[in-house]
């Protein structure tokens, strides 16, 4: 199957949508090349605002048009929009409850050889921690595409962070299981248990495979929806294995890995560790090339289940 961005994808789904619906309008940082909303702007000028690099009016401008009824996403570098413009994501999406999807593209270390300045290793920590705030990282342009079309039918803010590249799809074209804000078991092992969003889902999917040559079964949970966590999902994933394993393109604080062992750890006590990008700077080079360094890929991942499992 053909690759495509999950960026890409949301500015599809809103082109579509928009051909009907009038009220959404999609807002950008001088992102609109970076964030695959050329195509929008070029197609809805008067249902698009450019704001240039200005993320802070950027959210401002968005909940303020979401109070007069627009349905707005506002499009911007996830490191700049996690950061810059947290106060404004806080009080005025957030706290004000206003109908603002925050769409943080570029996600995690795919902005390569920027470095540190432009790798986003501490959103799902700060979004989450902001009460009214859901965080969402899907793991392909498929099961992108089922949120953003459920994301169109609620009045809630969200913040929805993507990479900058395509990946290989986790899901097949006419077979993407998705419920809102439930987990999605991509597979059922009963072993150990990997759980992982966003980008780390088709590693870890691959580390399961490796393991079943090696007489290894793991259950494998896309925890998309990061928060609301789905905590029934991780227990029963942990409930049904000797060890489970979070994967995640995140700082190892705050994150998905703290999430779900809070969650094992009070409702079915087990081993948990966690994987992730390290507490410094991570090393400068393409996304593949830093999640080698680290172990962030199939072989990584097998290794540290084995790890668990010892």
């Amino acid at each position: 199957m053909a690759k495509t961005a999950n960026k890409q994808m949301i500015c599809e789904v809103l082109m579509e949508a928009a051909k009907t619906d009038k009220s959404i309008v999609a807002l950008c940082s001088d992102s609109r090349g970076s964030g695959s909303f050329t195509p929008f702007a070029e197609t809805y000028p008067e249902q698009f605002v450019e704001t240039g690099i200005a993320e802070q009016n950027l959210v401002s401008i968005a909940a303020g048009l979401a109070k007069c009824g627009k349905k707005a996403y506002a499009v911007s570098p996830a490191c700049f929009l996690s950061t810059r413009s947290y106060e404004q994501c806080k009080i005025d999406a957030a706290y004000s409850n206003t109908n603002v999807k925050l769409i943080g593209i570029s996600g995690g270390v795919s902005y390569g050889a920027l470095g540190m300045s432009h790798h986003s290793a501490q959103d799902i920590a700060a979004m989450s921690a902001i009460p009214n705030m859901r965080v969402y990282i899907p793991s392909d342009h498929l099961q992108t595409r089922e949120l953003t079309k459920a994301l169109l039918q609620d009045e809630k803010p969200a913040y929805i962070r993507v990479g900058r590249n395509a990946v290989d799809p986790v899901y097949e074209e006419g077979n993407v299981p998705f419920e809102m804000d439930k987990a999605t078991f991509v597979k059922r092992g009963e072993d150990a248990a990997i759980i992982a969003c966003g980008e780390m889902v088709g590693p870890a999917k691959a580390a399961a495979e490796l393991l079943e040559k090696e007489g290894i079964r793991a259950t494998v949970l896309d925890m998309y929806c990061v928060k609301p966590l789905d905590e029934s999902a991780v227990v029963e994933a942990a409930t049904h294995a000797k060890a489970v394993v979070t994967v995640e393109e995140h700082a190892p604080f705050g994150g998905l890995g703290s999430m779900v062992a809070q969650v094992v750890g009070r409702e079915c006590p087990k081993k948990v560790l966690t994987m992730s990008l390290p507490d410094t700077p991570v090393v400068t080079g393409t996304s593949q090339e830093v999640f080698d360094t680290y172990g962030l890929n199939a072989g990584g991942i097998a290794a540290k289940v084995k790890e668990a499992l010892k």
